[in-house]
């Protein structure tokens, strides 16, 4: 694990819009129509909101029609919550980038 592998996840939950998004998501697939009945903003912002979340591998998306459907990544939530557990706990090795000199 790679502190600069978790930066886009972070980013992109950075914003709160975002993250209604992902608990929106946790109750199972949504079409983006769907999504956009909770927001006040274009589905060119959607689109934009959405494409933050997949690039970071937090969301994936399947086109049905004329209408992408997205979900959860639970395996990308798994990894996140055992990196937070890792950075955060006491009593572990140091691990970050390897210029560092004391990674693994």
């Amino acid at each position: 694990m790679k502190y600069f592998d978790f930066a886009p996840v972070f980013k992109a939950m950075s914003d709160e819009k975002r993250l209604k998004i992902i608990d929106l998501l946790s109750n199972g697939s949504l079409c983006a129509c769907k999504i956009l009945e909770h927001f006040d903003f274009s589905q060119p912002a959607l689109s934009q909101h959405m494409k933050v979340l997949v690039d970071a591998g937090l969301v994936s998306g399947v086109r049905v029609g004329n209408w992408m459907h997205y979900s959860l990544v639970k395996e990308k939530y798994e990894e996140v919550i055992s990196f937070v557990k890792q950075i955060s706990s006491e009593n572990k090795e140091h691990f970050c980038d390897e210029e560092c000199g004391k990674c693994k």
